[in-house]
């Protein structure tokens, strides 16, 4: 027993001018004693109660306050609007957009970092069509993911031509109608696209819409930058997977009009269709009162020129700034030739991402 207990109890009358008497003293000793032993006995036993039940349970210490900052942390990034995304990536005026799914997060690294190489990634704002994809880029990148609801159905990857690909592509019109409505300039982007130069400088003049030309064909080197004829299909050829629109009301005109041909037409196992055809239909419907510009092919080629024609790309060196790897189907497709151009950078440059490594 501790030397503690053995000392007699002193009072000085100096201190303590209405002392209890030594046998009540003793009492309330010995019971608020017994009150420290009864605690720790009891505080022992549910210890070992839990580190039984711990394996069962999967409890630690943290797991109650983990529970709750995680549930915090899903719920701010849930809550966060569309607005308060675009205020905060916003440069300048502008945002760099683009829509993804979960099981496209290796290409959206890989755009990122094409994009960190130039300096514009701190305009990028991921449109995210699940809350893995939301919560997965807003812990690594705090406030450059959103949702905008309705959530789709599932974070699947679907593949072109599919009825889960063209509701997928069929809300960008919408996202990109809100950000416009907000004041804001905007580049829509694919994520299967990679940066090699910065794509501002050719952004000239003050048009409604920029866009590219889907088609294959070499183009003068000066060729024209209004839209181009129809087709055989009575429509034009643009792409929709890069797109820069200013806040006018010809580009809002654009996007309203795109949002009604998808409505028009709508996927069928028949007619497998995507966004892209909606969208020329909206440009060709619309010519007469936009302002559009036909950006340079040797700077913004589809995947059927740049990755099929070597003497083209000799030829045009040094002026490319956005390269498509499309006229290619496939994940696997995909990565393989982007890593035999040496475009594929997750894998030995992730360091140079916001997103890490994911």
């Amino acid at each position: 027993m501790s030397s503690f207990l053995h000392q007699r109890q002193t009072y000085n009358a100096l201190t303590d001018p209405y002392p209890l008497s030594p046998r009540i003293s003793l009492t309330h000793h010995r019971s608020t004693l017994l009150f420290n032993k009864t605690t720790l006995i009891l505080l022992i036993s549910l210890l070992i109660i839990l580190g039984f039940l711990h394996p069962y349970m999967g409890f630690n210490g943290f797991s109650l306050f983990s529970f709750n900052a995680h549930q915090g942390f899903e719920s701010k990034w849930r809550d966060y609007t569309l607005k308060e995304a675009v205020e905060f990536v916003g440069r300048n005026g502008s945002v760099i957009v683009c829509a993804v799914s979960e099981p496209y997060l290796p290409f959206l690294n890989n755009w990122v970092i094409s994009i960190a190489r130039v300096g514009k990634h701190e305009k990028v704002l991921v449109i995210a069509e699940d809350y893995g994809t939301l919560y997965r880029v807003n812990e690594r990148w705090p406030g450059h993911a959103v949702l905008i609801p309705p959530v789709p159905e599932s974070g699947t990857a679907h593949k072109f031509g599919s009825e889960g690909f063209f509701n997928f592509t069929s809300r960008r019109p919408r996202h990109l109608l809100q950000i416009l409505e907000l004041g804001y300039n905007v580049m829509y982007n694919d994520v299967d696209m990679v940066w090699l130069a910065d794509p501002f400088p050719y952004l000239e003049g003050n048009h409604d819409i920029y866009f590219t030309d889907d088609m294959a064909a070499v183009k003068p080197l000066n060729h024209p930058h209004n839209l181009p004829p129809p087709g055989k299909k009575g429509r034009t050829y643009i792409c929709s997977c890069m797109i820069f629109l200013r806040p006018t009301s010809g580009a809002k005109l654009v996007m309203k009009k795109w949002i009604e041909e998808l409505q028009a037409q709508p996927w069928t196992k028949a007619k497998k269709s995507n966004d892209q055809p909606a969208f020329n239909w909206a440009l060709n419907k619309t010519a007469g009162q936009v302002d559009m510009f036909l950006l340079p092919q040797s700077a913004f080629p589809t995947g059927g020129l740049y990755f099929k024609n070597k003497t083209w790309v000799e030829e045009t060196k040094g002026k490319h700034a956005i390269v498509h790897n499309n006229y290619i189907t496939g994940f696997e497709k995909k990565i393989k030739r982007f890593q035999d151009y040496g475009f594929w950078y997750v894998d030995e440059h992730a360091d140079e991402s916001p997103l890490g490594k994911l």
